[in-house]
């Protein structure tokens, strides 16, 4: 059926560009590249007139989508979820492998967290949406804003790289640099990662085994799979960057989001926030 959404906004301290703060206000947009697709298709009118991403907001204007919203749109997907962490503005939970963060499917994490998130009492609260990305096969931190604000401020943050994330990987072969940097561009862009070689084993397939610990400088779609590739020394069981008859099969790929240590933007803590290695990094180094 067809719907239309309202939001008005409140006073504003400064004028800010709608594709800044539109971030969050509706569930369908949560994040920059959703929101300007809405803008880019004329579903968003401000004031009832179309907007582009350049519209400025400076309080008391009325915001609406436009939309076609299914039967199923706001149904709860029933997944038990791990919460690491939670108050009234976001929430820190454990992304299992095998599942979709969001997308044009039932099974996501986004449609996970309405039975797992408690709901946030502020008056901008909204529907539970992640506020990055894990790859289908990796697992860890997965961040998730509870209100309108938070979801705008937290993708701003991931944005200017001031919340640090730090990743734990196995990859394969003798890495004959136990750290440093690895920098190239990915889609026309620079990106830039560091590592280090925390333990090895010997293997019998694969020669050897690192664990190695990553920290993305740059945010690219698969930069550490793709860095690592480049190196010489992809992840074990990455199915998309490999070498050749190197990939395991069957086993999931070894790539886990351990960490994220940043300023809560809402209460001025200082958190890290943690999440355990799998077991099947455990079983390779004990």
């Amino acid at each position: 059926m067809d719907t239309e959404k309202t939001h008005i906004v409140p006073a504003q301290v400064k004028p800010t560009r709608l594709q800044d703060y539109g971030v969050g206000i509706f569930d369908s947009t949560y994040t920059k590249s959703a929101l300007k697709k809405a803008i880019k298709k004329g579903l968003i009118k401000v004031n009832g007139e179309r907007a582009s991403t350049a519209t400025m907001i400076s309080g008391g204007e009325k915001i609406t989508l436009q939309g076609t919203e299914s039967n199923q749109a706001h149904k709860s997907f029933i997944y038990r979820l791990k919460v690491l962490f939670e108050d009234e503005y976001l929430a820190v939970v454990h992304k299992p492998a095998g599942i979709l963060v969001n997308g044009n499917t039932f099974k996501t994490i986004a449609n996970a967290l309405p039975s797992n998130i408690k709901p946030s009492p502020l008056k901008d609260a909204c529907r539970p949406q992640p506020v990055h990305r894990l790859d289908y096969a990796t697992t860890g931190v997965l961040m998730v804003g509870k209100t309108s604000s938070s979801i705008r401020t937290l993708n701003r943050l991931f944005e200017q790289k001031s919340i640090r994330k730090e990743y734990f990987a196995v990859t394969i072969g003798q890495m004959r640099e136990m750290s440093g940097e690895i920098s190239s561009m990915i889609n026309d862009k620079p990106a830039l990662s560091e590592y280090k070689v925390l333990k090895t084993v010997t293997s019998e397939r694969f020669e050897q085994l690192n664990l190695v610990t990553l920290n993305p400088k740059t945010g690219r779609r698969h930069q550490l799979r793709k860095h690592l590739n480049e190196l010489g020394h992809p992840i074990l069981g990455d199915r998309d960057y490999y070498l050749e008859g190197l990939l395991l099969k069957g086993k999931g790929m070894y790539l886990h989001a351990a960490r994220l240590e940043f300023i809560h933007p809402f209460t001025g803590k200082s958190l890290i926030i943690e999440d355990d290695l799998p077991k099947k990094f455990k079983n390779i180094f004990p």
